[in-house]
């Protein structure tokens, strides 16, 4: 069984450690647990891995965050993958620092890569929402999502990238529903 994992986020280095490069974060770690490494390839930047008797495929869109959706739709119909086995890997303003929500489904709640990839192929593909938090002045969204994070958000932030590799694991082994039954209450 094929899965398609897709960490949201902007390509070059002045995007890289910011707040909305935290899906490219967290598929980085998941690579490098996994001992694979990213090759450039058509609309981003890929990876395989097998976990048990599944084939993970990677994706770090090269699209840039805004046009998502033909990175996982090109790969989708390549790898000819359900939607259901797609997980997006998304930063989120509406929750907590460190929050983690796995959902089935969802509106694109002012995302504009969720909004891309909604347009390609609707709103019913499984995410995991990483909460940055919305702790910035009104009018200054912009800003706040493509700076990097705090200090005190940073020392908590590899065991928050590492509880969302488990949740991707967890996932693809043990499916959505056990998975946020197990996750989404902690």
């Amino acid at each position: 069984m094929k899965y398609l994992i897709v960490g949201l986020g902007n390509i070059g280095p002045d995007y890289e450690n910011t707040r909305h490069n935290i899906g490219f974060m967290i598929l980085d770690a998941l690579a490098k647990a996994s001992n694979v490494v990213f090759e450039d390839k058509r609309y981003g930047f890929v990876a395989e891995t097998r976990m048990k008797n599944k084939q993970l495929i990677l994706l770090k869109p090269s699209t840039y965050m805004n046009l998502s959706g033909n990175a996982i739709r090109y790969w989708m119909q390549k790898e000819k993958i359900d939607k259901r086995n797609i997980l997006v890997v998304v930063d989120d303003l509406a929750l907590p620092f460190g929050t983690l929500r796995l959902k089935g489904k969802g509106s694109d709640a002012g995302h504009n890569g969720l909004k891309h990839i909604q347009s390609l192929i609707g709103q019913d593909y499984p995410r995991l929402r990483f909460g940055i938090g919305n702790d910035f002045p009104r009018g200054s969204q912009i800003n706040f999502v493509l700076e990097e994070f705090s200090d005190e958000e940073k020392q908590k932030l590899d065991e928050r990238i590492d509880s969302s590799v488990d949740i991707i694991r967890s996932f693809c082994l043990a499916g959505i529903n056990v998975t946020m039954n197990q996750f989404n209450n902690k």
